[in-house]
């Protein structure tokens, strides 16, 4: 089986001496639609960030597609597409020389670069705000910009953090529409939210991380057999000692 994500017994114990994850494993197959759930603090960031580099593992190793991220990161890296919670870019910048700067640092041509813009921009219903400054973009159109960066380079995995956070109703039914166009195609996708409808909605597979372990992981039809709902699951699972 080919795996789009691999993570074995893995650990990231920061400087403070805070284990953020404490050896989690994880397999994710070709074409699968992930939810990645937990409370904020739980590790999911932590693994995302050990995933695309950000951060570099205590212990335990992560491939992308057979590519280990620290010793083959380039190769890993670019089979990753990233649309982060927070908006990390350069405020003043356009969206075209966001999403050009992005396919550059990818390597691709300029001529593949504008028709793969030129597409994205049609596609997120951008192409009038290509010229605006993104402090100047509605918090609507920064998400699905957001989105459209993560995908410039084509690639196989798609991780999404909070992509519909702070965006209407009409907004996010539309970036629904368009995840499952995505997974159809067979891209991969990694999911994390805290509209738990969404995930519910969405994802074919849902892990749930809580405290830095994972404690639970399976397909999402488990979660909602005898007319249960993942809400409930979720919530008995991350339920903290303390509030008993």
């Amino acid at each position: 089986m080919v795996y789009a994500l691999k993570i074995e017994n893995l650990v990231k114990k920061y400087d403070t001496g805070t284990v953020a994850v404490d050896g989690i494993s994880m397999s994710i197959p070709k074409g699968t639609f992930f939810g990645f759930l937990g409370p904020n603090g739980a590790g999911k960031s932590t693994m995302i960030h050990c995933t695309t580099g950000i951060a570099t593992p205590t212990e335990g190793k992560i491939t992308v597609f057979g590519f280990d991220v620290v010793k083959d990161y380039r190769e890993a890296r670019k089979r990753i597409g990233l649309s982060p919670q927070e908006y990390n870019v350069d405020i003043f910048a356009t969206p075209n020389r966001i999403l050009d700067w992005v396919g550059g640092f990818y390597g691709m041509r300029k001529k593949d670069r504008r028709e793969r813009i030129t597409y994205l921009l049609d596609r997120f219903n951008l192409t009038k705000h290509a010229d605006k400054q993104f402090k100047a973009l509605s918090g609507g159109l920064k998400r699905r910009l957001m989105l459209a960066r993560a995908m410039v380079h084509d690639p196989d995995l798609l991780i999404l953090d909070e992509p519909t956070a702070g965006i209407d109703v009409e907004l996010r039914h539309e970036l629904w529409d368009f995840l499952r166009e995505l997974h159809k195609e067979g891209k991969t996708i990694i999911l994390t939210s805290h509209y738990l409808e969404e995930v519910e909605l969405l994802c074919e597979r849902i892990a749930i991380i809580n405290n830095g372990k994972i404690v639970s992981d399976k397909p999402k039809e488990e979660y909602l057999k005898d007319g249960g709902k993942l809400e409930s699951m979720y919530l008995s699972l991350t339920k903290s000692d303390t509030d008993n």
